[in-house]
């Protein structure tokens, strides 16, 4: 198991399916860097309460909404223009690899924020995604599931 929630996610990332699944959640409006940090809390054991999923979304909420999603949308407003341009595309590219590291810095902060919260002694398990789904008023969907089932194989 990776112990840092960086490696953890790329490894998580890269088995079959979880891209398509992230790619959807996003396009559904969820932080999936939130939905990774809490399967990584989850795969840890972490006990989630209130209070916690609280100081996470404080953590992410701003990082998405200023940096993150500006980046984005400006990679998806030039993603048509630049198939005819190249220039735009090389700067495409560029937006989409400041958007990953803005992604990676976001996780960085979200691991710095957990970084003491140990393990839990409680036979109970906490469904971390099920929690932050529901604390952005999202739906659980086929899609959270096939997320799930990744995580629970990795």
């Amino acid at each position: 198991m990776h112990t840092d929630l960086w490696n953890y996610c790329l490894h998580l990332y890269a088995r079959p399916g979880v891209e398509h699944a992230c790619l959807e959640l996003q396009n559904r409006g969820m932080d999936v860097c939130l939905l990774l940090c809490g399967a990584w809390l989850q795969t840890r054991g972490v006990a989630c309460n209130e209070g916690r999923l609280t100081q996470l979304q404080a953590c992410a909420e701003p990082w998405q909404r200023d940096v993150i999603q500006p980046l984005r949308q400006l990679r998806m407003q030039w993603r048509e223009a630049s198939e005819h341009d190249e220039a735009l595309a090389t700067l495409r590219m560029q937006v989409k690899t400041l958007e990953i590291e803005a992604e990676r810095t976001l996780l960085l902060r979200l691991e710095s924020l957990t970084r003491k919260w140990l393990p839990g002694q409680s036979a109970q398990k906490c469904n971390w995604l099920r929690e932050l789904v529901s604390l952005v008023g999202q739906p659980d969907c086929d899609t959270l599931q096939a997320l799930r089932a990744a995580i629970n194989h990795a």
